[in-house]
């Protein structure tokens, strides 16, 4: 049995009702690359029971959103700049973070994912980076074509001796940039595994953890199966799944058969 790994979804509104969503791409890196069943969270804000959750799934991968962290979270003041907001992807995905760690699943978060996981551990962000000085345009290029905007658009430079510059057998690879806010004071307990050329982190991991914890701020789950980068990476995390998964007692079969009335 391939074991599960949980998505969180985003939420929008539409006809006075709200739904739940999850990328596809995410899905399909799960899926294809690290060879596991992706499974959806709902961001149930409260109703959630997380426990029962985690007991239940193998590791967890949150993903990148249109929408950005509250400021309030980060002890900072809202502005149109930091919009959109999606309050109850916040409610679940901040709480959730903590618990993962608690039950040390394997945790692998992209692009707001990783923004998420700053937070969690007491850093700031900031937003608009573009227009501060010296620094990239970190923004996707203006293009209906999804592999330009997803094409590679800088390097990023690893640690030597970094958990990622392990996975990836690299000290320096190409990366998509897609995203307009970045990490301005990194999170106690966070270590930087890359940086972009401006300075920009871009990869962290959680010091001391016991199990597979990474966040990187590019898609690496774009057409994952067609980047050698995304590839290693996946099945990394995937592997760490399985290691979990293989300390956790199989399921009981009943041994009944289900016979369908016609």
């Amino acid at each position: 049995m391939r074991p599960l790994v949980g998505l969180p979804s985003d939420t929008f509104e539409k006809d006075d009702l709200l739904f739940h969503s999850l990328g596809d791409k995410y899905c399909r890196a799960v899926a294809q690359v690290s060879d596991c069943l992706p499974v959806m969270i709902p961001s149930l804000d409260v109703d959630l029971d997380v426990d029962s959750l985690l007991q239940r799934i193998d590791g967890v991968v949150i993903t990148g959103a249109v929408s950005n962290v509250h400021p309030p979270h980060y002890d900072e003041g809202p502005t149109p700049d930091h919009e959109p907001y999606d309050h109850q992807r916040d409610s679940t995905t901040l709480n959730l973070i903590k618990r993962v760690l608690d039950y040390e699943l394997p945790l692998l978060c992209i692009c707001r994912g990783f923004q998420e996981l700053n937070v969690v551990f007491g850093g700031t962000l900031e937003t608009e980076i573009q227009r501060g000085e010296a620094r990239l345009d970190h923004r996707a290029p203006e293009s209906e074509d999804l592999d330009v905007r997803y094409g590679p658009a800088h390097p990023l430079h690893l640690r030597r001796g970094g958990i990622l510059h392990e996975i990836l057998q690299a000290d320096e690879i190409m990366v998509n940039t897609v995203h307009r806010q970045g990490i301005k004071r990194l999170g106690d307990g966070l270590e930087v595994e890359g940086t972009a050329p401006d300075g920009t982190i871009e990869a962290v991991s959680i010091a001391g953890a016991n199990s597979f914890a990474l966040g990187v701020q590019w898609h690496p789950e774009y057409k994952a199966r067609d980047n050698p980068h995304s590839v290693k990476l996946f099945r990394a995390f995937g592997d760490a799944v399985r290691q979990h998964a293989s300390h956790k007692s199989p399921p009981q079969r009943t041994g009944r058969t289900v016979i369908h009335q016609t």
